[in-house]
């Protein structure tokens, strides 16, 4: 559980999180501080995108899911958060829970995006990592003093895609991955239930 003092931001800045991670394919094109800067600004600018589209909420949380799937490594982040369930589920258990895990990922912190209007999020550096690069941003909302977002963003799916998020140094990810356990663990390890009831929470 986050602490009260942080809750707010942590649920404000994880919504980016939601859109916001096995060996994949290499990349055509070698990633670069550059590319992987330019991949955390079109995620911020869709964001920006959708909330003052006017829409409504049901329609706005579909934009938000597509934004997910367009920018963050899914398959990698939903292995992640199953744990090592995941190694001794069936093939199509694991589709069916990435498909499950992106709805219910995008539902969860969607519908906290309304409090970004007003709001500034703004990429300041990169630097190289191990598994890709590191993108830290700073974040400013109204009433609230700035506070760090950092994207870890990797291109082994072929691509520069997002595949973690840390948030004033507490990892987005490794938080999903406790909350989805213990999901799993009040169905006894049942899968196939968590899968269905993924589609009903967030």
């Amino acid at each position: 559980m986050l602490n009260n003092a942080l809750n707010r931001r942590h649920l404000i800045a994880s919504g980016l999180a939601g859109l916001a991670l096995t060996t994949l394919p290499v990349s055509v094109f070698a990633q670069t501080e550059a590319s992987a800067k330019a991949l955390v600004n079109s995620v911020v600018t869709e964001i920006n995108r959708v909330i003052d589209s006017g829409k409504s909420e049901n329609a706005m949380l579909r934009d938000f899911e597509k934004l997910f799937v367009q920018y963050a490594d899914v398959p990698i982040m939903a292995r992640y958060a199953l744990g090592a369930d995941a190694r001794s589920a069936s093939p199509a258990q694991l589709k069916k829970f990435t498909k499950a895990f992106q709805g219910y990922i995008s539902r969860k912190y969607g519908r906290r995006f309304r409090e970004f209007i007003g709001g500034e999020v703004e990429v300041r550096n990169a630097r190289k990592i191990k598994a890709g690069y590191e993108v830290r941003t700073s974040v400013k909302l109204r009433g609230s003093s700035p506070f760090e977002v950092t994207f870890l963003v990797s291109d082994k799916s072929g691509r520069d895609k997002f595949y973690n998020m840390f948030i004033e140094g507490v990892n987005l990810l490794l938080t999903e991955r406790t909350e989805i356990g213990a999901m799993l663990d009040a169905r006894k390890g049942n899968l196939n239930q968590l899968i269905k009831d993924l589609g009903r929470v967030g």
